[in-house]
């Protein structure tokens, strides 16, 4: 069975940065696309960012694009999540999914248990 355990999130000021951490159990992780996922209070989880499993091609939502980061460490099972610039709108529940056909976004094999990101102003 495959699980996956985020880590790195937190409390942080308006503008600043976190990294948060998906560790990935199993072998199979080279040969998943990645991406982490937000659902802030009282909407509906959205996708945030993606890695295709070679790790050579990215996607974005618009709102993140240009301040956050995702890229992935094979060697490590692992999958990271760069957040910069943050605002108080990005705050959200993190989720880390695996397994989802590129540009499929909603069809995920797997989820992480999440982690809580808050941006204060």
């Amino acid at each position: 069975q495959v699980q996956l355990v985020e880590s790195g999130g937190g409390l942080v000021q308006a503008g600043g940065s976190l990294r948060l951490s998906c560790a990935v159990s199993g072998r199979a992780f080279s040969s998943y696309n990645m991406g982490w996922y937000r659902q802030a209070p009282g909407k509906e989880r959205q996708f945030a960012a993606g890695i295709m499993w070679s790790g050579d091609t990215t996607a974005y939502a618009d709102s993140v694009k240009g301040r956050f980061i995702i890229s992935r460490d094979n060697a490590k099972n692992t999958v990271y999540l760069q957040m910069n610039s943050l605002k108080p709108e990005d705050t959200a529940v993190y989720y880390c999914a695996a397994r989802f056909a590129w540009g499929v976004w909603y069809n995920v094999g797997y989820w992480g248990q999440g982690t809580q990101v808050t941006v204060s102003s």
